[in-house]
């Protein structure tokens, strides 16, 4: 995780500012999801392979 997305979490939960918490969780994890989705998976790679 980057550090500019860390400190703005620490913040956000210091001041329980649960909107901007949820928001930096969903941007997170569709980012995660994103480059996933960019990449071949190593599980279909090796299902493919038996």
């Amino acid at each position: 995780m980057p550090k500019w997305l860390t400190k703005q979490l620490m913040n956000a939960f210091r001041q329980r500012d649960r909107k901007q918490i949820l928001f930096l969780n969903k941007c997170w994890f569709g980012y995660t999801k994103k480059e996933r989705d960019k990449k071949p998976s190593s599980r279909t790679q090796l299902g493919s392979d038996s």
